[in-house]
């Protein structure tokens, strides 16, 4: 996912939820530890802000392990979100993240997977199901060539490593702007897929495409079996609402900005956050793109045709 100029404001987080689906999911509001979410590390160069070269990644996560930080897995992440839940206050100068990628693109088993080895973090990645080994064509095209997915064996392979692996649904796309049925099958489908290939462990998480997320699409998350939902910066939310900071081009430091506690740490949520709201011209591209497809196949005039894009 690569954000560009065209903006909206919050309508995909209000909601517009429909008779007869279940809103069960919890709405208390926690403090969870902080979540980062990286998407590609290293490949070629995009017009978009997703990418981070290796060198930078490498610096930071050697700087964060060198400074007392620590990965949490998912299991944990979950108990940390459930004891804060009973107002069991973080602890003062508590130095742990939960570390996700999304997409799940094949350069991290290059570029991410070995340095999270070396420097002993352990990771979620959360994979577009019916897209790996394939390439992102669920994807507005950002690059040259489009981009390869993992493939199944690579994901076991890291999983019996320690690494984790989650839902990021089926096909990418926006759930709130899908009708129920359709945003279920996104959410089923895709959990199904990561239970059957990697174990019930995979099913427990996933994070919502593009970060948008509302009570209605919660309720169907949770009706799926998932018991924690990731989305975007904004606010603090029930297990299956839970923010991350992402870490775009210009997050160059050593300490990302998603852990910094300081006014420049503030700052850079504030970009991601804006960054995540422009996210929404993706969806408006490839929507239209799907439009104009579908009439071509249909033979109609002056469509686009497979192959002309």
């Amino acid at each position: 996912m690569s954000p560009t100029s065209k903006c909206r404001g919050d309508a995909d987080y209000l909601d517009y939820g429909q008779r007869g689906v279940p809103h069960h999911a919890p709405r208390g509001r926690v403090s969870p530890p902080p979540v980062l979410c990286y998407h590609r590390i290293g490949g070629p160069l995009e017009l978009g802000v997703t990418r981070l070269a290796r060198g930078v990644f490498e610096r930071q996560m050697r700087a964060l392990a060198q400074r007392g930080w620590r990965t949490l897995t998912l299991a944990q992440f979950a108990a940390r979100v459930e004891a804060r839940a009973r107002a069991a206050a973080p602890r003062d100068g508590e130095r742990e993240f939960l570390l996700t990628f999304d997409d799940g693109y094949a350069s991290l088993g290059d570029q991410a997977y070995p340095v999270l080895a070396d420097v002993g973090f352990t990771a979620v990645t959360f994979l577009v199901t019916d897209h790996v080994g394939g390439t992102n064509t669920w994807d507005a095209r950002y690059t040259w060539r489009r981009l390869q997915h993992l493939r199944w064996g690579e994901i076991e392979h890291w999983q019996a490593r320690g690494l984790e692996f989650g839902s990021h649904t089926a096909t990418h796309g926006r759930l709130t702007w899908l009708d129920d049925r359709r945003a279920a099958d996104e959410l089923r489908r895709s959990r199904e897929t990561l239970m059957r290939r990697l174990g019930p462990s995979a099913g427990r998480a996933l994070a919502y495409p593009f970060g948008a997320w509302n009570d209605r699409i919660v309720g169907l998350a949770g009706a799926a079996g998932y018991a924690l939902g990731f989305g975007g910066v904004a606010g603090e939310g029930p297990p299956l609402a839970v923010p991350r900071v992402p870490v775009y081009a210009w997050d160059r430091g050593a300490t990302p900005l998603g852990l910094r506690r300081d006014a420049l740490g503030a700052a850079g949520r504030v970009a991601a956050h804006v960054a995540n709201r422009c996210a929404v011209a993706t969806t408006v591209m490839l929507k239209m793109l799907g439009e104009r497809r579908s009439k071509g196949r249909s033979g109609e005039p002056g469509a686009v045709r497979d192959g002309d894009t």
